[in-house]
């Protein structure tokens, strides 16, 4: 992208009342943002949805101005950047109406061909929420996924620090420019996030972490990901706003149930009661309900055994599978009188070591 081009498109996202859905019109009739500036405002308003109201600053010159403050501050600092039409740009997210036309990021990014899920909630978590999220994070390190959340306090940043301590690749976005750090406590975290991931934001230097931003930048972790995790909630909280963002997406939601006495379940429990997010209680539930399977060298046992030591549960169910065949996890579950949650994540040991494979359609047989 050439210097020129840039800075148009800095100035048309700092116009207000275009917005990214209006702005990505523009684009597309024009074929750049340069040309935008240059079109005559009455072709413009024959573009559908575009009207005087959107176009009444686009010739302000103060706009421009802005555009070249902001240029020059990503010079000097070598700020990356990704545009919405661009290779590197987050593959879910680009599918997104409202998703930035710029991201700018930190750190060591890599969305090439890896699975990416959203994890949120309260910014008071509690002791419950602390080990569902370091359990998670230790199930799920198998299949090697980014794990995307907001960097704020609380599940955020527990989510996050067990996602780097597990050596996956971690992705913060925040609602202010690269410049800073929200909160000033999570400053001392910032290296071990951009050692194997980083931070994406569609803010600005100028931005500071406003409220708004914040509801802004929750549409982002939303459209991130394959799924959208809720970890704990109270009856309202930006994570609902993000649940809720990622259900209009038509991703998959997922809640983690508590005690209808917990307060910071509340949430959870009412997006599992008002089904707009699945129940899930680990992370082979999830593996299973969002048909993921391992990549070919992770099936492989860590090592080669004659014989693979099997607990009690593993015992039984592959016993179970080994005299009847393929069979669904629910049917396994029900026969073996096991709860569906506890099934699923001995399956998914039992994958590691080598002893039952999934097929397709969510089958699973004895090797």
């Amino acid at each position: 992208m050439s210097e020129n081009e840039l800075i148009a498109l800095l100035r048309l996202q700092r116009i207000p009342n275009i917005g990214d859905i209006n702005a990505k019109k523009l684009l597309d009739r024009c074929g750049s943002a340069i040309a935008i500036f240059e079109e005559k405002k009455q072709n413009l308003l024959k573009i559908d949805g575009i009207g005087t109201y959107a176009l009444q600053n686009l010739n302000d010159s103060e706009y421009l101005d802005a555009a070249y403050d902001e240029f020059n501050f990503i010079s000097k600092n070598k700020i990356a950047y990704s545009y919405f039409l661009d290779e590197d740009y987050p593959r879910h997210l680009k599918h997104c109406i409202d998703s930035p036309i710029l991201l700018f990021k930190s750190g060591n990014i890599d969305l090439k061909e890896r699975r990416i899920i959203s994890i949120v909630g309260t910014r008071k978590i509690t002791s419950y929420g602390q080990a569902f999220c370091e359990e998670f994070i230790a199930e799920i390190a198998l299949l090697n996924p980014i794990i995307v959340s907001g960097f704020a306090y609380g599940v955020d940043i527990t989510i996050q620090r067990a996602a780097a301590e597990h050596g996956l690749q971690t992705i913060g976005c925040l609602a202010h420019g690269l410049n800073q750090v929200y909160p000033k406590a999570h400053k001392k975290h910032v290296s071990q996030i951009e050692k194997n991931g980083g931070f994406l934001t569609e803010f600005w230097s100028s931005s500071n972490p406003d409220r708004e931003n914040f509801l802004k930048r929750n549409r982002v972790i939303a459209g991130m990901g394959e799924a959208t995790i809720v970890v704990e909630s109270a009856e309202k909280g930006g994570s609902l706003v993000t649940a809720d963002i990622a259900h209009s997406y038509n991703r998959d939601v997922f809640a983690v149930p508590g005690r209808t006495s917990d307060k910071y379940s509340k949430g959870c429990n009412n997006l599992i009661k008002q089904q707009k997010a699945q129940l899930l209680t680990s992370a082979a539930e999830l593996v299973y309900l969002l048909g993921w399977e391992l990549d070919e060298q992770q099936k492989e046992p860590v090592q080669k055994q004659l014989f693979v030591e099997l607990d009690e549960t593993e015992q039984s169910i592959y016993s179970y599978l080994q005299h009847n065949g393929k069979q669904l996890l629910d049917t396994v579950a029900l026969e073996c009188n096991l709860p569906i949650f506890k099934v699923s994540a001995t399956l998914l040991n039992m994958e590691m070591k080598g002893v039952v494979r999934p097929l397709p359609g969510k089958l699973f047989e004895a090797v």
